[in-house]
């Protein structure tokens, strides 16, 4: 009777997490199916492919947040964690090629990124909402023991990135003209993206990557605390 108890608060925080899961990437699905609509359309008409870009780029994070979204409507999530890691890691790999080629034709002048107001605007929104959605998912996804989550959490943690460096190449490009400066930072994404999507094929979420600076100096400090105990 004693164990049953104990064991209650356990099994109702699993599900509130499982429930919290569903609830980010569903806001997740939401929010870039609608970034990608405006981003799509901004672009076609600034002739921006740095925007266009950025739409596609949001078609690959509903893609890992759908994977993650039908993984827990499984009665035992756990179980398919390993193929919706493959489908994560295959979203990371194709926003590395989308990022490295699109830079590549930037730098070199087949493509020019336009100005654009609406995308400026779209990737400010971007860079504030994305970064504290990752945290939040990051941390339901460790607390969880979910590889998929915290994958999914670093794949969303990538696209705000990208959103930083579409924004600063908008804005360099209408202040400065410097249409090259976010390709110069898209291909920095491209080797990250590279580097979390191998992790994720190999099911290794819980190294440390760029999702770890989003954790701040007191996770490190309860890490540490618990190795003094163990």
């Amino acid at each position: 009777m004693t164990t049953t108890a104990r064991s209650l608060p356990d099994q109702n925080r699993t599900a509130l997490l499982r429930r919290r899961v569903k609830v980010i990437v569903a806001f997740t699905i939401s929010y870039n199916v609608i970034e990608g609509i405006i981003a799509l359309v901004a672009g076609t008409a600034a002739d921006s492919a740095a925007l266009i870009g950025f739409g596609l780029d949001s078609g690959v994070e509903v893609l890992s947040a759908t994977a993650v979204a039908w993984q827990f409507t499984r009665r035992e999530p756990e179980r398919y964690e390993k193929p919706v890691l493959r489908v994560i890691a295959f979203a990371f790999f194709a926003l590395a090629a989308y990022t490295i080629v699109g830079s590549t034709l930037s730098l070199t002048g087949v493509t020019t990124p336009e100005s654009s107001g609406v995308g400026i605007a779209l990737a400010a929104v971007s860079v504030v909402v994305m970064p504290l959605l990752s945290v939040v998912e990051r941390r339901t996804g460790r607390e969880l023991g979910s590889a998929t989550v915290v994958a999914d959490s670093k794949q969303t943690l990538i696209c705000s990135l990208l959103s930083a460096a579409v924004l600063l190449g908008l804005v360099a490009n209408a202040v400065f003209g410097w249409v090259w400066a976010d390709a110069l930072a898209a291909l920095v994404i491209g080797a990250f993206a590279i580097r979390e999507g191998i992790e994720a094929w190999n099911g290794d979420t819980c190294s440390t990557a760029i999702g770890e600076l989003m954790e701040g100096s007191s996770s490190q400090e309860h890490h540490h605390s618990e190795g003094n105990h163990a």
